[in-house]
């Protein structure tokens, strides 16, 4: 009876072995269905699809202040200076991997390049998802003066994937770069200054997801601090095919004269009633007005050696969303024309929004939130799932072809497709 007892288990255990064997195999057969219609999808595409716009209950446009100045071992090999300042390593590692870097806080996905194709589609399809609009790019010259001329080629790298996303941007001019002359000098401030803003017309007006006002390119100015006088706008603008629409710092649009457009606002320590006096400075002097948002501010410069004194030292404490939340609903309550976040990604000044080992998505989800957008905290997961993806296969042509279909699905909002190929992937190729 005993003997018959151990037959009958045997006979079992090969018939559930038998099945979860079939299983599996059916399994890996629908797997690799999956990933190879989305690898032929690309071989065969003839034309790049285009991206969808995101619909927004809150038709307020929203464009975020970015820092292209990051670079990387990997990628460039180097560590740029706004990771390192003047004392930070960031090949030294601590026993979790996390490098040393000029920074309070530290980005989720690491230590990245500007350059990098992988981290400006996780950036580009996070805006998206948050429901941001575009980009305003921080940007210094046209001119190989300092580290001007590299700062200019991440700018440019951007264009091809913000076109593919479906964002707008534009390009924020620090006038005090006119003041620096190349090696073999010569050049005024004024000439300049004419010199950088023909290349942004012939190089960035071009593009049509560039920022229009009363269709006109919107140029944003930090300042004018170095070109003060009016009359020397008058030298510089008519040698522009058209004239930009000119956004200048807060309480300087009169230094442009007749080509005076509107200010944007900035981040000062006392920082609510500073926005909130200038709010009502520009309604009382019938000044258009960007809103300035941000979630804080503590900067690294004096631990980093950038500043040598403690002097005149302010934080604004993040508490969490509270100041994000804040600066939102101060924006809700004046004439702004549209908002401006303060910044994606100054780590040295601590006004990022991008995700971090500290805040996590929780400045994107407050976005979301304020735009009124569907997409939810599962949804925001899915670029930082394809730069994984990406990092992990960074070798293997094949996936990377499959996660180049995952981009287009995101872009084309197209998420169930692209949760579908992620999910795939992961499951087929865990460690």
């Amino acid at each position: 009876m005993e003997t018959k007892f151990k037959l009958l288990r045997v006979f079992f255990l090969l018939i559930l072995v038998m099945s979860c064997d079939k299983d599996t195999v059916i399994d890996n057969e629908l797997t690799n269905d999956v990933l190879e219609k989305a690898y032929q999808e690309i071989l065969y595409q003839k034309n790049q699809p285009d991206p969808t716009e995101v619909i927004k209950n809150n038709s307020l446009k929203i464009y975020v202040h970015y820092m292209p100045w990051f670079f990387n071992m990997e990628q460039d090999g180097y560590w740029g200076q706004h990771w390192t300042m003047t004392n930070k390593d960031p090949n030294v590692m601590d026993e979790n991997g996390k490098r040393e870097i000029a920074s309070h806080y530290y980005p989720l996905i690491g230590v990245y390049s500007s350059n990098d194709n992988d981290l400006q589609e996780y950036h580009l399809l996070l805006m998206k998802l948050s429901g941001i609009d575009g980009v305003i790019f921080d940007w210094y010259s046209s001119r190989d003066v300092n580290d001007y001329n590299a700062l200019k080629n991440s700018t440019e790298s951007f264009i091809t994937e913000i076109e593919d996303v479906g964002l707008e941007f534009a390009i924020m001019y620090e006038d005090k770069t006119a003041q620096y002359t190349t090696q073999e000098g010569g050049s005024s401030i004024i000439n300049n200054a004419v010199v950088d803003l023909q290349y942004i017309q012939d190089t960035y007006f071009t593009s049509e997801n560039y920022i229009k006002i009363n269709d006109s390119e919107l140029l944003f100015l930090f300042g004018s601090n170095y070109i003060t006088d009016p009359l020397d706008w008058e030298i510089i603008i008519p040698q522009l095919n058209s004239t930009p629409y000119f956004m200048s710092l807060w309480e300087t649009s009169d230094r442009l004269g007749q080509y005076a457009g509107g200010e944007f606002s900035w981040i000062d320590s006392n920082h609510m009633t500073t926005l909130s006096n200038y709010y009502q400075y520009c309604i009382q002097n019938n000044i258009q007005t960007v809103g300035g948002v941000y979630p804080g501010f503590n900067d690294f410069y004096y631990e980093g050696g950038w500043r040598p004194t403690t002097d005149n030292d302010w934080v604004i404490s993040h508490s969490g969303t509270q100041v994000l939340n804040e600066t939102l609903t101060l924006t809700d309550s004046s004439p702004v024309e549209f908002i401006q976040l303060i910044t994606w990604n100054d780590f040295g000044e601590g006004t990022m929004i991008e995700p971090t080992n500290e805040f996590g998505f929780s400045y994107l989800e407050e976005i979301q939130s304020y735009t009124g957008v569907s997409y939810t905290f599962d949804d925001l997961q899915l670029p930082y799932r394809l730069y994984l993806l990406r990092k992990k296969h960074k070798k293997n042509n094949r996936i990377q072809t499959i996660l180049d279909r995952v981009y287009q699905f995101i872009f084309m909002l197209d998420l169930d497709h692209a949760k579908t190929l992620l999910s795939t992937l992961e499951k087929k190729y865990a460690i």
